[in-house]
């Protein structure tokens, strides 16, 4: 199933830290970043390793001292003492396509740090107007968050919306960009 031999690297590369919004599992092909996924204890971390392996055909091998991640390890820890706003790391995208993939992509190039954007705008700026519930959909299925800031997607009434991490991470992360007030606790 490896798509690599003996003395190779790895096609996937992979590791749990943790951070201000609980423990992430980064995962890395030589392409770049391909998953984060909230709260990666043993069940999350086992289903998401599984879709890696199921998605890309290769065993994923934990390696936190890896080089691939060094970048993603440090950027996020920046990211959440404040120190980080563009995260500027190689990303590979194989993990989404069509209409996901492109939404993401104007999502990630196009709704800057401490600001949000609305379902229904964001699927306009792709060039879909009557898309906000596939935009929706395309939040849902975003395997790299934080990273390409589905938290930053907000509903046109100024509800949060929906968030596969959870409403509370959606709120710190955006109290962390100042989008909202910092929780008093």
């Amino acid at each position: 199933m490896n798509s690599y031999g003996p003395g190779a690297e790895p096609a996937v590369e992979w590791c749990v830290v943790a951070s201000a919004v609980g423990p992430l599992l980064l995962a890395a092909t030589p392409a770049g970043l391909v998953t984060v996924a909230f709260h990666a204890r043993p069940d999350v971390r086992d289903a998401a390793l599984s879709r890696l392996r199921t998605r890309l055909g290769t065993e994923p091998v934990e390696a936190p001292g890896s080089a691939r991640l060094t970048g993603p390890i440090r950027s996020l820890a920046a990211y959440f003492a404040g120190e980080l706003r563009d995260f500027g790391l190689a990303l590979d995208w194989s993990l989404t396509a069509g209409f996901p993939r492109e939404v993401l992509r104007e999502l990630a190039s196009g709704v800057p740090y401490g600001t949000v954007v609305g379902y229904g705008e964001l699927a306009a700026r792709v060039g879909r107007p009557e898309g906000a519930q596939a935009v929706g959909a395309a939040m849902g299925s975003n395997p790299l968050p934080v990273v390409v800031p589905c938290h930053r997607v907000v509903e046109s009434d100024g509800g949060l919306g929906g968030f596969g991490g959870g409403l509370e991470t959606k709120r710190h992360l955006l109290a962390l960009e100042g989008v909202l007030p910092q929780p008093l606790f």
